[in-house]
Parts: C-alpha cells; sequence; structure tokens
C-alpha cells in the first residue's frame, strides 16, 4: 500500500508512504525533533483542507516575486539589455518549473530508503498523485498538490538568483540549461536540510525557509557565474561609467519582492491548524522587523558613507535583512529579527567595496545579497534559537521541538554553531563546484555560453528580441570624487564661470554700442546637447 501521508519533521513537510510513516511513528519518542503523529482516531494530527489552501495562496504570492526580481533586475542594467533580463525571469519559472516537476521534487521529497537515501531522494520523478494510488483521499491529493506547487515556487526563486548574476553577458538559450540544471542543483541541497531522512537534519540544522537551499546556493552559484563569465565591457575601465535603465522599475521591483517575502517566510510552517498558525504569525511580524532594521540601518550607513540616499544600496541592505531572516524565522521573537536584519544589512553593505577591489562585476548585488546575508542568516540561528513551549496545539500530536539545541544565548552550547557553519562550508563547496561544472560544459558545447564584445556593445535586446531603440530613461550612477577628479570638476566650474563671465561682458558692449546681435543658428542647443552626449 503506497498512500501518501504527511508528516513535518521539525516544521518542514514531506510526503511519505503509508507503511513508512507508521514505522517511523513507533520508533518515535517526545525527545526527537517535530514529527506529525496520528495517535487514536479521535485526535486527527494530519495536514487538512485548510493547510493545503494556505499553502497553495501562499504559493501564489511567492510566484509575483518572479515579477519583482525581473523589475529589479531590469531596472539596474543598461536600458539596451532590460527587455532580456525580464524574459530571463519568465524562462526561469519554465525551465526550472520543468526540472523541477521531472526530477526536482524526486530529489527532495523522493524515497529515501535507499542506501544514499541521506543524500537524495529517489522516486516521485514526473510528479504526478494521480497514479500513485487510487486509494489516496481527497486530501492527501489536495496536500500533495499544494505541496508541489510551494516547494517549485522556491526552486523557481534559486535560478532567479543566478541569472541576476549574469546578466548583460549570457546567451538567452544556454540560460535555458543553467536554469534547469540550477533548480536540480537546490533540489539536492533541499533533501539535506527539508527532508526527514535528509543528512542535515537528522543532525538538527535549522533553516526555516531556505536561507541555505535557497539563497546559499543561489548566491555561490551567481557569484561563480560572474567570475566564470568575467566582468563587462568597460565596467572596471579607468574612466568607465555604469548606467542603470530605470531605478524607479527596480525599487518597484524590490516593492513586490519584499511583499512575497512575506509569504516565502511566513507559509514555511506548512500549516494554520491545531494551532500552527501562531507559528506563522510570528514569523510574519519577524520578517517585516528584521527588513524594518535593516532598512533603518541602511539608510544611516548609505547616508554617511555618500551623502545620499543611493538606490542600490538601500535596495540590498534591505533584501540582505530579508534573506538573514530566512534560516530562523519560524523562532525570532520581534527584537531578535529585527537585530537579526539590521546586522544582516551592515554586513551586506560592508561587503561593496570588496566588490570594487576585486573588481567583481555583480549587476545587482548577489554577493552582498545573498552570499553574505544568508552566511549571516544560517549563523544567526545558532546565536538566538530558544525553542521554548510555544503552543503548537494539542501535546499528544507531538507538533513541539527538541528543547536540546538552543542558541547560545539560551545556553546551548556551540554545538548548533558548529553545526550551521559546517552546512555553510559544505553547500557553498557544493554549489560552487556544481555551478562551475554547468557553466565550463555550457561554454565548451556547441550551444556557447558568454556573448561576444560586438554582440555586449548591442545589447541583448536587439541580438536576441530584435528590439532596436533608444530609452530615454537610462541614468548614470554617481561615483565617488577623489582628489583627482575632484580638482577636474572644480576646473571645468571655474573655466564655465570665466567664459560666461567673459560672454556676458561681450553682449553688453554690443548692446551698449547699438550693433544687432547676430541671429544664432538653428539647433544651435540640440547639437550642443548631442556633443554633450
Amino acid at each position: 500500500m503506497n498512500n501518501f501521508l504527511n508528516t513535518i519533521y521539525n516544521n518542514k513537510l514531506v510526503t511519505r508512504p503509508y507503511n513508512y510513516y507508521f514505522q517511523q511513528t513507533k520508533m518515535m519518542n517526545h525527545s526527537q525533533p517535530t514529527v506529525r503523529m496520528k495517535p487514536d482516531k479521535q485526535l486527527d494530527c494530519n495536514l487538512s483542507q485548510d493547510d493545503g489552501v494556505w499553502m497553495m495562496a501562499s504559493s501564489f504570492i511567492i510566484f509575483t516575486m518572479t515579477a519583482g526580481f525581473g523589475l529589479l533586475e531590469s531596472g539596474r542594467v543598461s536600458s539596451k539589455d532590460e527587455v532580456n533580463c525580464m524574459v530571463k525571469n519568465v524562462f526561469d519559472v519554465i525551465f526550472g518549473g520543468l526540472a523541477y516537476w521531472m526530477f526536482g521534487y524526486g530529489l527532495t521529497f523522493g524515497d529515501s530508503k535507499h542506501q544514499l537515501g541521506r543524500f537524495f531522494g529517489f522516486g516521485d520523478f514526473f510528479f504526478d498523485p494521480e497514479r500513485i494510488s487510487e486509494d489516496d483521499s481527497t486530501d492527501e491529493k489536495g496536500i500533495s498538490y499544494s505541496l508541489f506547487i510551494f516547494q517549485m515556487s522556491f526552486a523557481t526563486t534559486t535560478s532567479t538568483i543566478v541569472s541576476a548574476g549574469m546578466s548583460e553577458r549570457i546567451h538567452l538559450k544556454s540560460h535555458c540549461f543553467i536554469s534547469f540544471a540550477i533548480t536540480l542543483v537546490h533540489s539536492i541541497a533541499g533533501h539535506w536540510v527539508w527532508d526527514q531522512e535528509g543528512i542535515f537534519r537528522t543532525m538538527g540544522v535549522v533553516d526555516s525557509a531556505g536561507c541555505s537551499a535557497v539563497h546559499l546556493v543561489g548566491g555561490i552559484s551567481g557569484l561563480v557565474a560572474t567570475l566564470y563569465l568575467t566582468p563587462r565591457r568597460n565596467r572596471f575601465a579607468k574612466n568607465g561609467i555604469r548606467t542603470v535603465s530605470d531605478p524607479t522599475k527596480a525599487i518597484l521591483g524590490f516593492l513586490m519582492i519584499w511583499w512575497g517575502w512575506l509569504a516565502f517566510n511566513t507559509s514555511s510552517n506548512y500549516a494554520v491548524t491545531h494551532g500552527q498558525w501562531t507559528e506563522g504569525m510570528r514569523s510574519a511580524v519577524g520578517t517585516i522587523l528584521a527588513s524594518a532594521g535593516g532598512g533603518v540601518v541602511t539608510v544611516v550607513i548609505t547616508r554617511y558613507a555618500t551623502k545620499k540616499i543611493q538606490m542600490d544600496m538601500l535596495i540590498d541592505g534591505m533584501l540582505a535583512s530579508l534573506v538573514a531572516s530566512t534560516g530562523g524565522c519560524l523562532y525570532f521573537t520581534p527584537w531578535q529579527a529585527t537585530l537579526v536584519g539590521a546586522i544582516g544589512s551592515s554586513l551586506a553593505l560592508a561587503a561593496y567595496p570588496v566588490t570594487e577591489w576585486l573588481k567583481i562585476d555583480d549587476p545587482v548585488g548577489v554577493f552582498p545579497v545573498h552570499v553574505v546575508g544568508s552566511i549571516w542568516g544560517m549563523i544567526a540561528p545558532a546565536i538566538f534559537v530558544y525553542r521554548r513551549p510555544m503552543n503548537f496545539g494539542p501535546p499528544e500530536c507531538n507538533f513541539q521541538t527538541s528543547d536540546e539545541a538552543n542558541g547560545l544565548l539560551y545556553g546551548g552550547g556551540f554545538y548548533l554553531l558548529f553545526l550551521q557553519s559546517f552546512v555553510i562550508v559544505v553547500i557553498a563547496t557544493y554549489s560552487a563546484i556544481c555551478a562551475f561544472i554547468i557553466l565550463f560544459i555550457m561554454h565548451h558545447s556547441p550551444i556557447g555560453l558568454r556573448v561576444d564584445k560586438y554582440q555586449e556593445e548591442l545589447g541583448a535586446d536587439l541580438i536576441e528580441h530584435g528590439l532596436a531603440g533608444v530609452n530615454v530613461m537610462t541614468y548614470t550612477l554617481e561615483k565617488k570624487l577623489d582628489t583627482k577628479t575632484l580638482s577636474a570638476v572644480l576646473m571645468i566650474i571655474v573655466r564655465w564661470r570665466a567664459k560666461a563671465k567673459l560672454g556676458a561682458m561681450r553682449r553688453k558692449q554690443v548692446h551698449d554700442s547699438g550693433l544687432v546681435t547676430p541671429k544664432p543658428t538653428e539647433n544651435v542647443e540640440m547639437n550642443v546637447i548631442h556633443r554633450r552626449h
């Protein structure tokens, strides 16, 4: 009998065969991490229709983050590539979603009863609950469907992070294969931290909403990609400038991501019944306060460092605070979440000079946001997590987690800190190796990887999509003035004022002498404007 029932292990939902479910139920005791059990016929602790609707509705909101990522990315690249960036985010859902349906879901939540079951799942490929057994109830199938769409929204988010790191430098056709492959890389890492038999889950890792499986995998893969592809043309040249197509679009994209992140974190408990809804509400408050704490720090730092509120620093600082909140969002109290977000933003902004010094061409801030932010997000639970009783429903259901692995501030010792750090190192190394292999294969395949200098100069909007035109909303990002540049600017101002004063004197002399001032030639002003640009 192979019906699919659902269990929650340390606040993560997984599916297991019917007979396996009851074998595990007999083996569990109350000192072990959270497992959903059904102790008797009178008390039903399984997920219900309300839980499925909760996951499905949250999935729809999370998918709006794709539009946000597209707007954010296209708004921060040059105007000749903004449409291409939007198309790539569409492709991330298309090809990433296809990869997750074909193999990803099975690699994460497939059967773990084999020799390598702690490292990847096997089975449930080409996901279809209808073919498993006709004995499954409507609720069981509904839960399976909602779980799949929810996890798919996480998986496609990983590929959009990598897409941002490759902006303006990669062929669209090669992006399709990379999006497909990166989704599978995420799926195996997800098995380690989310599945009941996953190697890190059995060790007690805390990753509530994909801090390692989503953001660290995507961030490290994106960093490897931007290093492999080398910087864009003239990005670090002596007189090179960095242009963005539309800052307003980028900020709008951030606001959509911010909105989606509330569902991203809040629904990671997978349930609203049996008192579990309080866990989600705490996560929602923690998420918004983490971004508020990070926002305040970001405003202070960017104002102090640049004397302005710079668009890219504001966006990246607040996104880093949200990434930092994902690791322990189900546990953080309001003051803890605020502090975690503030520290995450400060660390991300501190990474800005490092990327410039190392000449890492990171158009959308993948390194400070998703690498630095996720590393701190995994460390934070080892400091702040306190697994006190939280009123998660009937004690017979054994929803509550173990009290044995608290953070440093609550007498938990260094075990959780060591474990979280070990997970960071392993997943970062795994992601870097996989990303390099994928890029290397694509680079040496007939499809190719990087666009040539001619195509890069013309832009992907023209080469890939046949869109020829001029975006009048192109902005140039202001660089910090050094002594040499400041002297040159001051000299230009002095010369301009001297010429303006001399011209005014000449016009006054002509006027006083009664001579007619020569009529300016037509379109002089337009010619001056064209020469300036």
